[in-house]
C-alpha cells in the first residue's frame, strides 16, 4: 500500500471516528445516567449529588439516578467511576477527597488525574467546628483548653480518612498543640450522629449537613473554616476570630467521568451544570446550603484539582498521616 493510500485511509478513520463522536454527543444522553457518590446518604456530597441529579434530568429530559457507593474516603466510589466505560453515564460527584487519596494512601488502583475527565466543579463550602452539646465549652479557646487539660481524652469524627473533615481536625491539632483521637465513621451521616449521641466530642462538618442540627441547637458551633463568616450560621466566628490562624480550607464538589470521554460529551455537561449554577433558583439552593457557587470550565476544575492535590498533600505529611 503507497503512502498516499494509507494517508487516506487514516484519514477516512479518522474522520469516521470524529462522525461517531459527533453523533454520539447530538444524540446524548439517550439513556439514564449515574451518578455516583463515595458517601452514604445525607451527606454533603450526596446532598450536592441529588441537587445536580433534578438539574441535569430536566436539562436533558432523561432519568439521572444517583448511586451511593461508600467505603474507603471515596476511593470505592471514584476507582468504579475511574474503570467504567467513558461514554457518559457514569459520573463521578465528587467532594475534595479526591485530590486528599493521592497523598493519604499509599497504593491506588486509579490515578486522579490522568484517569478522569473533570467535567464541573459547582460550589465549595467550609467546614464548621462543632462539638456535642453536652461538652462543657462555648467557644474555641474554651475547646483548646478543656482538650488541653485532659491529653489523649477528647476525641473527634469525621466521614472517613482523608476526607477535609478528618484533615481540618489534624489541622487543627497540628496549629493548637491539642490531642485528640481520630475517629472515620463511613459518611457524614454517621459522623454527625457519633457527636448527636455523644460518642465523639467534636468534628468538622461541612455547612450543607452541619446547618439543621446547629439551627436547631443539636450541636454547638464554634468556628468556621473560612476567610469570613457565612451569611447562613452569621453568628459563628471564622476560626482566625476565633484565635486559629491558617485554617482556611474549604472543601469542594465537583462532576468527573472517566478519562477518554468524548471532548463533546464533556462540553455538553459542563454547559448542564453551568446553566444551573447561573440559574437563580438553584443558585439560591447552593448558598442557602451555606455552599458558594462556581460557574468554571472543565480546564478550570483540571488546574484546580491538581492545586488542591498540592495543597493537602502538605498537611497530610506534616501530620504524618497515611492509610494502606
Amino acid at each position: 500500500m503507497s503512502r498516499l493510500t494509507t494517508a487516506a485511509a487514516g484519514l477516512a478513520l479518522l474522520l469516521s471516528l470524529s462522525g461517531s463522536y459527533a453523533a454520539a454527543a447530538d444524540a446524548y444522553p439517550d439513556h439514564p445516567i449515574k451518578l455516583v457518590v463515595g458517601y452514604t446518604p445525607g451527606g454533603g456530597a450526596d446532598i450536592m449529588a441529588r441537587l445536580i441529579q433534578q438539574q441535569l434530568s430536566e436539562a436533558f429530559k432523561q432519568s439521572v439516578i444517583v448511586e451511593n457507593r461508600p467505603g474507603a474516603g471515596q476511593n470505592i466510589a471514584s476507582s468504579y467511576v475511574a474503570h467504567s466505560k467513558p461514554d457518559g453515564y457514569t459520573l463521578l460527584v465528587s467532594s475534595s477527597a479526591l485530590a486528599v487519596n493521592t497523598s493519604l494512601y499509599r497504593k491506588l488502583d486509579y490515578d486522579p488525574v490522568k484517569d478522569f475527565a473533570p467535567i464541573a466543579v459547582f460550589a465549595e463550602s467550609p467546614n464548621l467546628l462543632v462539638v456535642r452539646k453536652a461538652l462543657p465549652v462555648n467557644s474555641v479557646k474554651e475547646l483548646i483548653a478543656y482538650a488541653k487539660s485532659r491529653p489523649g481524652a477528647l476525641n473527634f469524627s469525621s466521614s472517613g480518612s482523608g476526607s477535609t473533615q478528618h484533615l481540618s481536625g489534624e489541622l487543627f491539632k497540628l496549629k493548637t498543640g491539642i490531642n485528640a483521637m481520630h475517629i472515620p465513621y463511613k459518611g457524614t451521616m454517621p459522623s454527625i450522629t457519633a457527636v448527636l449521641s455523644g460518642e465523639v466530642d467534636f468534628s468538622f462538618m461541612n455547612i450543607p449537613s452541619a446547618k439543621t442540627y446547629i439551627l436547631n441547637h443539636q450541636l454547638k458551633g464554634l468556628a468556621i473554616t473560612a476567610a469570613k463568616r457565612s451569611p447562613v450560621v452569621p453568628e459563628i466566628p471564622t476560626m482566625e476570630e476565633a484565635g486559629v490562624k491558617g485554617m482556611d480550607v474549604a472543601a469542594w464538589y465537583g462532576v468527573l467521568g472517566p478519562a477518554g470521554m468524548p471532548k463533546a460529551v464533556v462540553q455538553k455537561l459542563n454547559a448542564a451544570i453551568d446553566k444551573a449554577v447561573a440559574s437563580g433558583a438553584f443558585r439560591k439552593k447552593l448558598e442557602d446550603l451555606g455552599t458558594t457557587p462556581l460557574d468554571e470550565s472543565p480546564a478550570y476544575f483540571k488546574h484546580f484539582l491538581s492545586e488542591d492535590i498540592a495543597r493537602w498533600r502538605d498537611v497530610i505529611h506534616a501530620a504524618h498521616i497515611h492509610q494502606q
